[in-house]
């Protein structure tokens, strides 16, 4: 189980302690006055519970105990003291308020109070709500009378092994029926759901505090990097260790601080500046990544190491090893691609000299004796080296007994006859036993570099199953004894085990012991969870039974405490259901209550019993205590009472009065005042919005009777562009029909029908005037028209004042009303067929042939008038003499003068004398 914190210990401690302090208690000789919402008694309490208010100029102050305050509450002294502008508070150990603000709720903080003496009175303590677990160890309480604030339980023990869980405020220890010594051992809040386990506690907002170490929503498990029951941390400088609950801490991987990365680098050493030293072999690669390529001159393996090209290569492939580019004096060599030859050397005359001489001259000359092959004296002129020596930068050097080429850290090769890499991740390499006649796959590498760890001689980036990392030196992979599969920090730690044996902490064992489980897939005993004895899993909800300290088995879950109103059995190991009397007890019957479930009853020897409050007192909710067991009341019939002093309002129910002088707020006022100005702007909005709906429709329906509406669609547009287009002459288009409503104020007005029949007539007549006066003409010289007629007089047809017996042109005309014109209001261009004329016309004087019966003056009584235009105001004020009289048929008004021409025949003509 999880130890007593020191930090949380001392915080209990302090917290019960050596926060205590002594409250003065009032004076048995000193009256005071203490309320409840609903009522106040005035009498001598030593109660130190809750808070006290005062007033400037108030007739006293008064305790306010646990509760709800409102402007309403009762009685009217009360009321004074709360809605006092000067109203203070001075609270008692354990509750907290800076002002009065209404509604005003007095209420422990979450925690737990206690005092001295009986019914909340002498010295008291208090100790807030833990925030993290207590661990299993008890403080000791000294106390008559304990209170909690809601949604907090706390468990006591009482004696040497009675362990009662209190979940309610007791104003007396006597009355209960257990006994002996208080020591508290753990206090939580009952808001989590699910319950912390044992290594977190429920705070007062519903969440779980979790100890160092722990995570989780119910503080469950450990975190990353920390192991066991109680989750420590991993060692040190381990980048992974075995953790969880059930790990054992071992190191699995150490943390490397110099690895190739921290310097951009990869295949080399980073060193104290920064910068890298690349291997035997690489270099920088295109991408700036130091020692991430071959250098000239190397290639890369299919095992990822740069190995040197054969002599008189400059250049050779990838993987391969194909020569790409000879050296010179060098060509490729027909059967291997991966070779380069000498040219051989020849004297002045020809001659090829032997391996071990050179061309001088007419002769040939011996080599140096460290070359088998030469072009030249010296040393440093040999192509191949002699045996036991090896080519290095143009020289020929010999090799150790471990086969590195002296003054080098590389690998002396009997087939190259070269000093080559020792590979990629190797910073030093040997072959044991070196001969001349030993191969470079004897290679075994003695270092590696950071982060890559040596195993059988090479070096691997993780070490393989079976072995571990040595702590000695962090890289070398060493083996594991032969009874472990897998082991951690030595080799006889075994994390899993050969031959079917299980894991227990580092030992091999044939079954787990207790308080572990068996996991079949690892072959290893894990450790249960911390909250359980025994387990089938190592969830803390796979219990299958429970510490002392986490008695109830709930669910696979080991709980601290059963439900409120529930008891632990210790027989049974389970959780009972306290009496109905009871709300919450320490074991079955009526007689084992810790708080009554009623509030009409008290209790009294750990049994509910009716409360019989004096006077109109009741029960104070959550207190357990008549208001009067509070407050002594002394009586007023005896003689050697203390008188009390007279206040008024300590019976009387509170009167709310309302000022009706009470002026408004600033704030108010500019609210009101802006909602008043959005009301108006929204009137307006509306008002203006159905003025233009309805000039709209005006307008579209002035639109439609004057044939203005010319808007067009886009097919429109598209039509007449191609007209355009294609010099086509513009078509006319039809107007779309107006809208349903437009269209019944059209069809219901008569006006707009008068008004097309009107625009139709009157292009009809001004066609038949100019007919009559292209006839006309005809019957006079040409030399006389122009004189003798001047510019057409023809009255308009809607002339009123032209002379009342001129003669009717409807005779004239050349055909009737057209049903076209009537309806477009615009003359056809060409002839028109007769129309049958119809009997349901509008009466007016525009349809001739329905009215021609009609006496004129009826006719002119229903013409639409409208202003002469200046042309016929013209012609009536000007030319009045020109126009026809009909008022004497029989003579006419302008006859023309015979001229006698010799002819003995008579003029036909009629309007000769």
């Amino acid at each position: 189980m999880l130890s007593l914190l020191p930090i949380a210990t001392m915080f209990l401690r302090l917290a019960l302690f050596s926060t205590i302090h002594a409250v003065n208690a009032a004076s048995s000789s000193t009256p005071t006055v203490v309320c409840v919402a609903g009522q106040c008694l005035e009498g001598f309490s030593n109660t130190t519970l809750g808070m006290t208010i005062s007033a400037s100029g108030a007739q006293t102050s008064a305790l306010l105990l646990p509760g709800q305050y409102t402007t309403t509450t009762n009685p009217q002294l009360l009321h004074d003291l709360l809605t006092s502008s000067s109203a203070s508070l001075s609270p008692s150990t354990g509750f907290n308020s800076s002002s009065v603000s209404l509604p005003l709720t007095v209420a422990l903080e979450p925690g737990l109070a206690i005092y001295s003496n009986s019914l909340y009175a002498g010295s008291a303590g208090f100790s807030s709500l833990p925030t993290a677990p207590v661990g299993n160890t008890s403080t000791p309480l000294t106390a008559q009378s304990l209170a909690l604030s809601s949604n907090i339980w706390a468990a006591i023990d009482v004696g040497s092994t009675n362990r009662v869980v209190f979940w309610d405020s007791v104003p007396d220890f006597s009355q209960l029926a257990v006994s002996g010594s208080l020591s508290l051992v753990d206090m939580q809040s009952s808001a989590c759901e699910p319950a912390c386990s044992s290594n977190g506690v429920c705070t007062a907002s519903g969440t779980c505090s979790c100890a160092a170490g722990f995570t989780g929503a119910s503080c469950e498990s450990c975190e990353s990097g920390f192991f066991g029951a109680s989750c420590q941390a991993c060692p040190s400088g381990c980048l992974d260790c075995d953790d969880g609950i059930s790990g054992t801490g071992k190191c699995l991987q150490f943390n490397v601080t110099n690895s190739p990365s921290t310097c951009n680098c990869l295949n080399g050493e980073c060193g104290s500046n920064g910068q890298c030293s690349c291997n035997a072999g690489w270099t920088t690669a295109d991408n700036g990544t130091a020692c991430a390529k071959c250098a000239s001159g190397f290639f890369l393996t299919s095992t990822g190491d740069c190995k040197i090209c054969e002599i008189g290569c400059s250049s050779c492939a990838d993987i391969t090893g194909d020569c790409q580019t000879c050296k010179s004096g060098f060509t490729q060599d027909a059967n291997d691609k991966t070779k380069c030859d000498a040219q051989p050397t020849t004297t002045s005359s020809g001659t090829v000299c032997p391996d071990g001489s050179f061309g001088s001259g007419s002769s040939c000359s011996p080599c140096s004796s460290s070359c088998q092959t030469c072009n030249g004296a010296t040393s440093n002129d040999c192509i191949i080296c002699a045996s036991g020596s090896y080519a290095f930068n143009g020289s020929c050097i010999t090799a150790d007994s471990n086969g590195v080429c002296e003054g080098t850290g590389l690998i002396a090769d009997n087939n190259k006859k070269e000093c080559d890499a020792c590979g990629a991740k190797c910073t030093s390499c040997g072959i044991s036993g070196f001969t001349t006649a030993s191969t470079v796959n004897q290679l075994q590498c003695t270092g590696c570099l950071p982060g890559s760890f040596l195993s059988n001689g090479t070096c691997v980036s993780s070490c393989p199953a079976g072995t571990f990392i040595s702590s000695q030196d962090n890289t070398t992979c060493t083996a594991c004894d032969s009874s472990c599969s897998s082991c951690a920090g030595s080799s006889s730690f075994c994390l899993t085990c050969a031959n079917g044996g299980l894991a227990s902490n580092g030992q091999c064992v044939s079954s787990c012991p207790a308080n572990t489980v068996a996991a079949n897939t690892t072959k290893t005993c894990l450790n249960c969870h911390p909250d359980c004895v025994s387990c089938s899993g190592t969830a803390f909800n796979q219990c299958l039974s429970c510490p002392p300290d986490r008695p109830v088995l709930n669910q696979g879950r080991c709980l601290p405490v059963c439900g409120k109103s529930q008891f632990f059995d210790s027989t049974s190991s389970s959780c009972q259901a306290c009496d109905s009397s009871c709300s919450s007890c320490s074991g079955s019957g009526p007689s084992q209550c810790l708080a009554c479930s009623s509030s009409s009853q008290v209790l009294k020897s750990g049994s509910c019993v009716a409360a019989n409050c004096n006077g109109t007192a009741d029960v104070v909710t959550g207190l357990g205590v008549c208001l009067s067991d509070l407050v002594s009341v002394p009586q007023t019939s005896g003689t050697s009472a203390t008188p009390l002093p007279s206040i008024t309002g300590l019976t009387q129910p509170t009167v709310v009065t309302q000022s009706s002088s009470t002026r408004l707020q600033w704030w108010e006022i500019l609210l009101m005042a802006l909602g008043c100005t959005f009301i108006f702007l929204a009137v307006i909005w509306c008002w203006r919005r159905r003025a233009r709906k309805q000039r709209a429709k005006r307008t579209q329906a002035f639109a439609q009777a004057k044939n203005l509406d010319q808007s067009t669609s886009w097919r429109w547009r598209l039509v007449r562009f191609g007209e355009k287009l294609f010099g086509h002459r513009a078509s006319k288009r039809a107007h779309a029909e107006p809208a349903p409503e437009l269209s019944s104020l059209l069809e219901d007005s008569e006006a707009l029908k008068l008004m097309r029949l009107r625009n139709a007539e009157e292009a009809r007549h001004h066609q038949e005037m100019e007919k009559l006066m292209l006839i006309s003409d005809y019957q006079y010289p040409p030399e006389k028209r122009s004189s003798y007629y001047p510019p057409s007089v023809l009255p308009s047809l809607y002339d009123t004042r032209r002379h009342v017996n001129a003669p009717d042109t409807s005779v004239n005309r050349l055909s009737g009303p057209s049903i076209y014109s009537q309806v477009t209001g615009t003359p056809r261009n060409g002839p028109e067929a007769k129309q049958p004329v119809k009997k349901d016309l509008l009466t007016s004087r525009f349809s001739g042939p329905s009215f021609n019966s009609s006496p004129p003056h009826s006719t002119r009584s229903r013409e639409l008038t409208r202003p002469n235009t200046p042309a016929e105001q013209y012609a009536m004020d000007v030319r009045s003499d020109m126009l026809i009289d009909t008022s004497t048929p029989e003579q006419p008004t302008h006859m023309i003068q015979p001229t006698h021409t010799g002819a003995t025949v008579s003029s036909k003509n009629p309007f000769r004398r």
